[in-house]
């Protein structure tokens, strides 16, 4: 069972690729939450689980993350591609 880690600072416009932004500025939204990632994540068609008390390392301040379950078949990169597609209609 693969399990993939999406922190919200991969998707996260308002930071560098340094400070940890995976996907390009165009496809990232402003300060996602981990709900917001939740929910795009079973848009693509995948299960997720949200563990809100962890803290990504770049970062000061805990957001939580999401674990993706059992995503063989995608890349991670594919895989925020996607999701970051879908923040961009959950949020309009």
């Amino acid at each position: 069972m693969v399990e993939n880690v999406i922190w919200p600072a991969f998707l996260d416009a308002d930071l560098s690729r340094s400070e940890g932004r995976r996907v390009s500025r165009d496809l990232a939204v402003s300060e996602p939450t981990v709900d917001e990632i939740a929910k795009a994540v079973q848009q693509v068609g995948y299960d997720a689980k949200i563990e809100r008390d962890k803290q990504y390392p770049r970062e000061w301040e805990p957001r939580g993350r999401v674990l993706v379950k059992d995503a063989e078949d995608a890349t991670k990169t594919d895989l925020l591609q996607a999701v970051a597609a879908y923040l961009e209609v959950i949020r309009s």
